[in-house]
């Protein structure tokens, strides 16, 4: 899980560096003004997971929202429409490995 919380002049989220996969992305809007957020790509655009912007509805004040994403290696901006706040930066490294196959492990 990826958090993220929107102030009146800044997006901020953490953690702030993971590895490529899917992600679960909660959004706490503590601003005074409904915001849609976009996760999108600042590295050039291909096709296939993580190269498309993921957007979320309007968020209102002291709202929280959740969105899923598949993220690739890159840099990515988590970024609000309004002017004057400043977008989070994301940073994606390698593939996370999966535990999707070993169960009950410590």
């Amino acid at each position: 899980m990826v958090s993220a919380s929107i102030s009146d002049s800044a997006v901020s989220v953490s953690p702030r560096k993971f590895g490529a996969g899917p992600i679960t992305l909660v959004i706490a809007n503590q601003s005074g003004a409904a915001q849609q957020v976009t996760l999108e790509t600042e590295d050039t655009p291909g096709s296939g997971p993580g190269s498309r912007p993921v957007e979320t509805g309007p968020i209102s004040p002291r709202d929280t929202a959740s969105v899923k994403a598949d993220v690739r290696e890159g840099t990515y901006a988590l970024r609000v429409a309004a002017d004057g706040v400043r977008a989070a930066k994301i940073t994606v490294g390698a593939e996370r490995k999966s535990a999707q196959n070993e169960l009950l492990q410590p």
